[in-house]
């Protein structure tokens, strides 16, 4: 979800009380009833949006509950700086980094439908498999990755290169620093795009920035990319590899004298 306020009406207490929405319209949030929260602006989090016509500052919210000003239970940022204060607190470690890589599609189309008279859903991809027999107004080059045979792949049959590379400039211009990018094994389009660690909330906070950044890109492309995890039958699903690391006093608890140099 997002909201936006016109820039002549922000004033230093908006960071301080933040502002009312109603909760009762999120799904499994408030009842009616108990519908006031509060939103609670980040400046921290602050970077220019890359798609809208007006220049947008972006800002990450906590959502607070409004008669006690804390952390709404059921707000994933909260949960995220909850456990990272109780990992402290119980003397585990001092902290804890962490680095996502997230694996989605890019379809050229995408249709369905779920009515009285039929369902269905079609994806379109011309580097699919199955579309070697396709006919194509430019025609059909025959270059495109098989079923499991879509990793690391050069052009042309990786079609996709240039669009994760301006994927690639665009979070690296909100500031997410990334490290890699690559078709990924599926055909008919499955990429990832790796990006620097970082702790529990930052990370969480960047990985919902990169998915927008993602899908937008690709939709000023003509082009869907969705992070589903089985978008497509008999072939690989997309992921989420997480690495881990947990240091305390500087030292890293999972290197030690054990196999594989693990503690």
């Amino acid at each position: 979800q997002h909201i936006t306020f016109p820039a002549n009406i922000i004033e230093p207490a908006l960071f301080e009380e933040g502002k009312m929405f109603d909760g009762s319209s999120i799904a499994g949030w408030k009842g009616i009833n108990e519908s006031d929260m509060v939103l609670l602006p980040d400046a921290g989090t602050a970077y220019l949006d890359p798609f809208f016509a007006d220049p947008t500052i972006v800002l990450t919210c906590d959502i607070l509950d409004p008669a006690t000003m804390q952390s709404y239970e059921r707000d994933p940022r909260g949960i995220a700086k909850r456990a990272e204060a109780y990992l402290k607190s119980s003397g585990t470690a001092d902290q804890a980094f962490f680095g996502p890589e997230p694996e989605f599609f890019i379809f050229d189309s995408v249709r369905f439908a779920n009515d009285m008279g039929h369902t269905f859903f079609q994806v379109g991809s011309e580097e699919a498999a199955w579309n070697t027999g396709a006919k194509y107004d430019g025609g059909n080059s025959g270059y495109r990755p098989g079923v499991k045979g879509g990793y690391f792949p050069v052009p042309p049959t990786d079609t996709l290169h240039d669009l994760r590379a301006e994927m690639i400039k665009t979070l690296e211009q909100v500031g997410i620093e990334t490290e890699v990018h690559h078709h990924e094994v599926a055909t008919a389009g499955q990429c990832e795009i790796g990006t620097k660690f970082s702790s529990l909330v930052q990370k969480a906070d960047e990985l919902l920035t990169m998915k927008y950044i993602i899908k937008n890109v690709a939709y000023r492309n003509g082009k869907t990319a969705t992070f589903m995890p089985k978008p497509i039958v008999g072939d690989n699903g997309s992921g989420m590899h997480v690495h881990q690391s947990l240091t305390k006093g500087g030292v890293n608890l999972f290197s030690g004298d054990g196999y594989g140099g693990l503690s």
